[in-house]
């Protein structure tokens, strides 16, 4: 088991919270749960209800929509993120690639914090709208 210290530390270098001060991570660290996957687990499938966001510590995971990739997530990337902020169901099927250890953030626990600590909201906005920017320019090549 991580600590909530360890959590922060950990956090600090996952693309989505590149934006998010240390403070603003600890409280971030304290509703974060840990995951372990294997090879082939299923993390959560297509049209699922989005209820959580992912963070991948250690290990791979593959993004998939019906046969497609769609991308893999590697250490210190984050994944399913739209979960925290929408009520849509997944638009992808997670499973690990390898054997992984990945944290993961409830959107019921992440809304609840968002009411006390608005800088949270504003440093992964900045950061998801960097990620639309990206995609836009890659699909407009």
């Amino acid at each position: 088991m991580l600590t909530t210290v360890e959590k922060v530390l950990l956090l600090q270098d996952v693309d989505i919270f590149e934006h998010t001060s240390t403070e603003d991570l600890s409280y971030i660290a304290a509703i974060a749960e840990e995951i372990e996957c294997q090879t082939d687990d299923v993390i959560y499938k297509e049209d699922e209800i989005s209820d959580s966001m992912y963070a991948v510590i250690e290990g791979k995971v593959r993004l998939t929509r019906g046969e497609k990739e769609v991308m893999v997530a590697g250490k210190m990337e984050a994944f399913g993120t739209w979960a925290l902020f929408d009520d849509e169901p997944r638009v992808a099927t997670a499973t690990a690639l390898e054997a992984s250890q990945l944290l993961r953030i409830d959107k019921e626990e992440f809304i609840d914090l968002l009411a006390d600590h608005v800088a949270i909201t504003q440093s992964i906005l900045k950061t998801m709208a960097k990620r639309l920017r990206r995609l836009i320019t890659r699909i407009y090549k």
